[in-house]
């Protein structure tokens, strides 16, 4: 199931505004947020938080270090840049 860039857009950006600076959440969260069946939407999460992190809007880190979005495997987490 997808959901549209804009519904996923407002999710990341209401969740990194609600953590503030110098907190970050999990892409998890976002999808949780947009439905029960949160791990049909992950790809969706994954994709236009890279676009949000290209924007300028989010950045992603792996164990505390930036990650490319598009290269990156495994856990990350979101917050603002």
């Amino acid at each position: 199931m997808t959901c549209s860039d804009e519904a996923v857009r407002a999710v990341l950006m209401d969740l990194a505004q609600e953590r503030g600076r110098g907190a970050s959440f999990c892409p998890s969260e976002a999808a949780r947020r947009l439905g029960p069946d949160w791990r049909a939407r992950m790809e969706d999460v994954r994709r236009v938080a890279g676009l949000c992190i290209a924007a300028g809007e989010l950045a992603m880190t792996q164990n505390g270090r930036p990650v490319d979005p598009a290269t990156v495997r495994g856990p990350v987490r979101l917050s603002l840049p």
